[in-house]
């Protein structure tokens, strides 16, 4: 908290010292003062990552709490490993892919000295003191982007919690955080990935005029952990004894999770670290304008997700009538996922519509793949996969036309872009719809054969888990971690046996 108050007071004070190129002011600054908002950039940017890095106890919890009791301590146990694996991955081989100069399908490096020779970023080697144009140190940028990757790999774990053996999710982790991801996040946010690049000369589409746009990630992140989780689910099946709806509507349905105070907690936590999610990918403490906006956005998008999917369950859900905690709660993290890449340039109008339309997407999507047998405990695919293909669409309609760019030393809004509702014509969202699809439809053919291959090999390495695993007593949890997450305490077992015995407990 003090960090967040000395960061806040810096972005009242220096923008008015210095001046901005929104605020028209010189451009030209001393040493001193780059230094000075090098250094805030700086403090800014790791305080937003240490929001992102919380958010993991926030999937943590949520994940439990929609869980059934048998697989709990094995999807905290996927969480932490996920985490501990990701920092080593990121560090030797994921960010040199994603973030590394290459070409327009994998990064790997950064210019030599000559301006033509790339020299490899791998295990962080030979990387330079700052990261781009920004003037952050290259360090404090990828603690930033470790953050990111391990939140998308966190995501595919819940939409196969309950099925899936421990070793076979260590493969699948090391696929997925240290290839999949940044070589197709590459595509996004690598300085020469081919839709970053796209719609210039020489590029892919150059007669499209118009980039692919991602500001924190709704398809770079989300939509990467969405569709790779409806690959993992498809190549796993349903849990032993799920019964669908479509196949018995007395008693079919998502079992429910056995802990939803725990969710709903995990739900909050997600959300107040989405503020470092969005306004923390400005990189930027100087464009105060900018970060105030996508926090604004952020909030109601989330809100009026939130309402729109309380409503959706009401109206036509299994307990019409009732208002459903699970819903409420999936719909404004769909609603955070939607807006997490139009953030920076809608107006907290064009906010609050998409992100009502997101909480009628999540409720839609749960149906949907219920129907067709897809047993997806958390609602992975619907949140994430879904919303994160439509909150990039949803730019193309609602950029404002006010906003441009964000930069180190503020906002540059000379070329602002502008969406269909506001007279911008289709270039912007035909950008967003190759670039969406695209990368959806790599990383569920990519990890579908990734999943395909490592449920083909023998036990203990295979994907999905033993039958007698799964179902046993104890289930997963006893079967790969030896204990329950709730254990029978020895005074709990002397008390039962007092009370079956008729005995009397005295002072």
């Amino acid at each position: 908290m003090i960090g967040l108050g000395l960061i806040i007071m810096a972005m009242m004070i220096l923008p008015g010292i210095f001046g901005t190129k929104a605020h028209a002011a010189a451009e030209v600054y001393t040493a001193h003062e780059t230094s000075l908002i090098n250094t805030v950039n700086t403090v800014w940017t790791l305080v937003a990552a240490f929001l992102v890095f919380g958010m993991q106890a926030g999937f943590v919890m949520l994940e439990a709490g929609f869980a059934r009791k048998r697989e709990t301590v094995n999807v905290l146990m996927e969480c932490v490993f996920d985490t501990c694996l990701c920092g080593i991955l990121f560090y030797a081989v994921g960010y040199a892919f994603m973030f590394g100069h290459g070409n327009g399908f994998i990064g790997w490096g950064g210019l030599g000295s000559d301006g033509k020779t790339i020299t490899n970023w791998f295990f962080l080697q030979n990387t330079p003191a700052t990261y781009e144009a920004t003037g952050i140190p290259l360090l404090a940028h990828w603690i930033f982007q470790y953050a990111f990757a391990d939140t998308c790999s966190t995501i595919v774990s819940g939409a196969m919690i309950g099925r899936t053996s421990f070793r076979g999710d260590i493969l699948y982790s090391i696929g997925i955080t240290g290839f999949i991801y940044p070589i197709i996040g590459h595509w996004a946010w690598g300085p020469d990935g081919f839709l970053a690049l796209m719609g210039t000369a020489g590029n892919f589409l150059p007669g499209l005029g118009q980039g692919f746009r991602d500001f924190a990630g709704s398809t770079v992140v989300h939509t990467i952990g969405g569709m790779a989780s409806l690959a993992g689910a498809i190549v796993l099946g349903p849990r032993l004894g799920r019964i669908f709806a479509r196949d018995d509507k007395a008693k079919g349905g998502l079992p429910p999770g056995h802990n939803l105070l725990v969710a709903a907690v995990g739900g909050f936590i997600l959300w107040f670290g989405w503020y470092g999610f969005n306004p923390g990918s400005t990189l930027s403490a100087m464009d105060g304008q900018g970060i105030g906006r996508v926090a604004a956005n952020t909030t109601l998008a989330a809100c009026s997700a939130g309402f729109t999917a309380m409503l959706a369950a009401l109206w036509w859900g299994p307990t019409k009538g009732k208002f459903d905690l699970a819903f409420t709660v999936n719909g404004f993290l769909a609603g955070l996922v939607a807006i997490t890449c139009p953030c920076y340039w809608v107006s907290p109008l064009g906010a609050l519509l998409l992100g009502g339309v997101a909480g009628f997407i999540v409720f839609a999507g749960v149906y949907i793949f219920e129907w067709f047998r897809i047993d997806d405990p958390v609602g992975a695919v619907s949140v994430h996969g879904l919303n994160g293909i439509w909150g990039t669409l949803s730019l193309g309609l609602f950029a404002s036309g006010q906003y441009g760019a964000t930069g180190p030393t503020g906002a540059d809004n000379s070329a602002p872009v502008t969406g269909l509702f506001y007279g911008g014509g289709t270039h912007v969202l035909a950008a967003q719809a190759i670039g969406t699809f695209t990368i959806a439809i790599a990383v569920f053919v990519v990890t579908f054969i990734m999943m395909f291959v490592i449920n083909k090999l023998p036990n203990p390495w295979r994907l999905r888990v033993e039958e007698h695993g799964e179902v046993g007593v104890g289930g997963l949890d006893v079967f790969d971690h030896g204990i329950e997450v709730y254990p029978p305490q020895d005074e709990d077992v002397s008390l039962s046996g007092l009370f079956e015995t008729g005995a009397k407990v005295t002072a």
